[in-house]
This record gives C-alpha cells, sequence and structure tokens, in this order.
C-alpha cells in the first residue's frame, strides 16, 4: 500500500502514522475522448487476506474519434487514505475509435501498510490520450469494493439422524485483520443456512440467522433426507462474500 506514513520507535516497538494521501486531480479533458468502461478484476471486487500478495488488474475502455494513443498509470484511491498506482497500461485495440488499456498492481499485506479502515469503497482514477492529442482524465473514472477476506465453517449433528428430529448447525464467521494479520470473528452480521439435498449441486436457502457478537452461529432445522448444510454470507463493501464447505447429515 502506497500510503505515505511516518516511522517512529516508541517504547521499543515500531508505530506508523499515516499521512494525508495526494490530493486527487480534477476531472478534465479535452476533444472527444471518452472513458467507457471500467473493471477492476472482473466483477469490481477485491479481497484480500492475511498473507499472500494479490495482484489487482485494472481494465480501462476508452474511445475517441482518431483512435486511442495511450494510457497514463491508474490510481487507485479509498478510505483512510489509501492509495496505489498500477504499472503502465497496455492498450489493446478493439476498434478503429476503441481500445481497452490493461494495468496492474500487487498488494501484499504482510509488507504493505494495510489498515482495517482501508477496507470498503475504492475508486479508479484514469487519463487516457487520443491519437489526436486528445484526452480525458476522470478522478472516479470506476469503483469497486476492497475487501477484507472472509473464512465461514459449518458443522451439523447429529450424524446420522432420524428423519424428522432436528438438526443443530454451529459455525463461525470470522475475516482478515490485516492489522494483526489474523482472522478474527466478524458479529451481528446475517448469514443464510443452506441445505443441498444429496445428489442435487443447488443449495436453497432455509432461513436467515445472525451471528452473534463474536462471529459465532448456531441454529436448528428439521431433517427430512440425506444432505449437506451450510452457512453462506453475502458480503458487502468492506468484507468479501463466502460459503462454508456443506456438512453432510446421513437421515436414517
Amino acid at each position: 500500500m502506497r500510503i505515505r506514513a511516518s516511522v517512529a520507535v516508541i517504547g521499543g516497538a515500531l508505530a506508523l502514522s499515516t499521512l494525508a494521501a495526494p490530493a486527487a486531480q480534477a476531472d478534465g479533458g479535452f476533444g472527444d475522448t471518452k472513458i467507457t468502461k471500467v473493471v477492476v478484476d472482473g466483477d469490481n471486487k477485491v479481497s484480500i487476506g492475511t498473507s499472500g500478495a494479490v495482484t489487482i488488474k485494472v481494465s480501462v475502455t476508452a474511445t475517441d474519434d482518431s483512435g486511442i494513443k495511450g494510457a497514463q498509470p491508474f490510481d487507485l484511491f479509498g478510505p483512510d487514505n489509501g492509495i496505489e498506482t498500477t504499472g503502465k497500461p497496455t492498450c489493446a485495440v478493439v476498434d478503429a475509435t476503441t481500445s481497452t488499456c490493461t494495468a496492474s498492481v500487487k498488494i501484499d499485506p504482510k509488507v504493505d501498510y494495510l489498515t482495517n479502515k482501508n477496507a470498503g469503497t475504492w475508486y479508479v482514477s484514469a487519463w487516457v490520450d487520443g491519437k489526436d492529442d486528445d484526452f480525458v482524465q476522470k478522478d472516479k473514472a470506476g469503483s469497486f469494493w476492497f475487501q477484507r477476506a472472509a473464512k465461514l465453517t459449518a458443522n451439523a449433528s447429529p450424524e446420522p439422524v432420524k428423519k424428522g428430529r432436528t438438526v443443530t448447525v454451529t459455525g463461525a464467521l470470522t475475516r482478515a485483520n490485516w492489522e494483526s494479520l489474523k482472522y478474527g470473528g466478524y458479529g451481528s452480521q446475517s448469514v443464510k443456512l443452506q441445505y443441498r439435498k444429496k445428489g442435487s449441486s443447488t443449495y436453497t436457502t432455509l432461513k436467515t440467522v445472525k451471528a452473534d457478537s463474536r462471529g459465532n452461529l448456531k441454529t436448528t432445522t428439521t431433517a427430512t433426507a440425506d444432505g449437506y448444510y451450510r452457512f453462506s454470507f453475502a458480503g458487502n463493501s468492506s468484507t468479501a462474500a463466502v460459503g462454508a464447505t456443506g456438512d453432510y447429515v446421513d437421515v436414517r
């Protein structure tokens, strides 16, 4: 994370304090160059865990009556002074007037200065040049969710169980803490209990339950047939969607 930071040693410990990120440029341009589409990582969602570098791919599509000459590196910026800059984009011609310019940047939670407050809605700032010296600059050309990765577990019991009896499903929803580089409970979130009958490939939602303050989940349902139970979290702007591995229950 290219957040400018001052570093000080306090009581033998290393302390970081972020400074304001550079001010964003105002929108501008000349001529008929236009940005028509911005896509980040295919679905405009970026999930970062606690280990392992993640490469973020940014694609910006633009048009100009004379064609697109190229683009400047894209700036990505978000909450808590978060800012990243991609490498130099490579532009692929779509047709005589349109090109898609693509670049990437790598983020490693173990070496970059990520804070939990960095999670949320981020924006792409883009500058694209036409072949006739027209250009366009948009501070918020596109947006995406910069998310803390999540984990979800599910355990159904008893196993086996008699048809018509109660099945208890427990689990836990956790998410990446970028500051401690560990996963911690994500409490008070709505999570769906889902069921997939043996031989089927589709889960159906049985009910929606809420995790406790520590992210723990517990609910019950009635056993009907052999199948798998799992929890599923839809995600939000700060935390990635996740589904637990289904736990099989033999119904007799």
